[in-house]
């Protein structure tokens, strides 16, 4: 489809192409809540044969139901990496506070010496701008640059974006990042790793991209966390980065998470007529006695 089509055409090519309409009427109220591209281009594919046509009896009520999930997904993956990004910013900034002060941390002779000069000037002037623009914006930035000349670690890091905080650990030196992976009881390599996923993942869900069949070539030393499990070589799944995040959050924020995932999951088997759920959780990277 090239040209524009209004919602009521798009519903009726939808149904020329062989998927059921049950109720007309609301499936045009979700279209023109949510956009026809954002539920059907987004999740249609799972729904197609070999030869890309829709298998025998999907309907749209079962393309909603995947776009309704994956929706649900999002909400509470951005929830939990958003409490996985505070708790990781002030262990950076308590780390940093205690060895470089709150005053001249900001200096790449802080960081980890064997890295590239050049990445660390690129990090360096993306934590500036950042501090720059938010200046007579966030008025904790504003207070201590008027009145102290500096912004100490623990205002830096609520300003900094996830993707820039996660590069910034990175790049500081082995024995700071240590310190904070010590809080989660893990090694600063698999912490490192877990962040970079979790910077993606946390895009994904604000930004409303498709989340249930994320793939990665950040890499998990997921045997440090189940030695039992297959994974797709060189893949890090959705699945892989959920049993990570156990080691990030409390016990009970954990269970919150799993059992949510688990409840959204046996919501939509409720919902699928055409395929079988076991298709999403395989996509998903869950093991199949994990549902």
């Amino acid at each position: 489809m090239k040209e524009y089509k209004t919602n009521e055409e798009l519903i009726d090519y939808l149904s020329s192409k062989g998927v059921v309409i049950n109720d007309k009427e609301d499936a045009l109220k979700k279209i023109e809540r949510y956009t026809y591209y954002s539920i059907v281009n987004s999740y249609k594919s799972i729904f197609k044969d070999k030869n890309n046509n829709y298998i025998n009896d999907v309907s749209f009520d079962e393309i909603y139901a995947l776009f309704e999930f994956d929706k649900n997904l999002k909400n509470l993956m951005l929830k939990f990496c958003l409490e996985i990004e505070t708790v990781t910013k002030s262990a950076m900034a308590n780390q940093i506070s205690k060895v470089y002060g709150v005053k001249d941390y900001l200096n790449t002779s802080n960081w980890d010496n064997s890295i590239d000069d050049d990445i660390k000037e690129v990090l360096f002037e993306k934590i500036n701008n950042e501090i720059k623009k938010d200046y007579k914006v966030h008025t904790a930035v504003t207070h201590y640059i008027d009145k102290y000349g500096f912004v100490p670690p623990f205002v830096l890091v609520k300003i900094l974006t996830f993707g820039v905080a996660s590069s910034y650990y990175g790049l500081l030196k082995q024995s700071d990042r240590q310190a904070i992976a010590k809080y989660f009881k893990i090694s600063d390599k698999l912490l490192k790793q877990i962040l970079k996923n979790l910077t993606t993942i946390r895009n994904i869900a604000a930004h409303s991209d498709r989340l249930y069949n994320y793939t990665s070539k950040f890499y998990l030393s997921f045997k440090l966390i189940d030695n039992t499990y297959t994974k797709p070589d060189n893949i890090t799944n959705l699945y892989m980065v959920i049993r990570c995040m156990e080691k990030l959050l409390t016990q009970e924020q954990y269970e919150e998470l799993y059992n949510s995932i688990l409840e959204e999951i046996n919501k939509l088997k409720d919902k699928l007529n055409s395929i079988d759920v076991s298709n999403i959780i395989k996509i998903m990277g869950f093991p199949m006695n994990k549902n």
